[in-house]
């Protein structure tokens, strides 16, 4: 019966991966607010989702999906190039669900800055 914004991160504790992760957590008064949830979802493993969350004071809940299921399920898990090779990773991606359970709104490929702000005005308007 809640909205929930779930977003899909590459990697705890790298630059982007935090910026994002702090804007959540520094605007989190205002998830709340609006009775939204909030969830993370990466690769990493539970030991480093736990040190990332305590690190930066990150108030809401990290789910580690090391065997991918999750990310593929929703799509973010993709074939990806780096200096020429492949390998399979996230694409950062955000879904906000509402409260009916269906997603309302689909993030791809986010640009941290400003996305949290604007994942709030979609809220307000769910």
């Amino acid at each position: 019966g809640q909205p929930v914004v779930l977003y899909a991160y590459p990697k705890d504790d790298t630059s982007g991966c935090t910026t994002e992760a702090c804007e959540f957590r520094d605007l989190f008064p205002r998830f709340t607010k609006g009775k939204a949830v909030i969830l993370g979802v990466s690769p990493d493993p539970v030991k480093a989702h736990v040190k990332f969350k305590a690190k930066y004071e990150l108030p809401f809940p990290l789910v580690s999906d090391e065997d991918g299921k999750i990310c593929e399920k929703y799509g973010t898990w993709i074939e990806k190039s780096l200096y020429g090779r492949k390998y399979m990773g996230i694409v950062r991606t955000t879904f906000l669900i509402g409260r009916d359970g269906r997603i309302a709104k689909v993030y791809l490929k986010v640009r941290v800055e400003g996305h949290v702000a604007e994942i709030l005005t979609d809220l307000a308007a769910l």
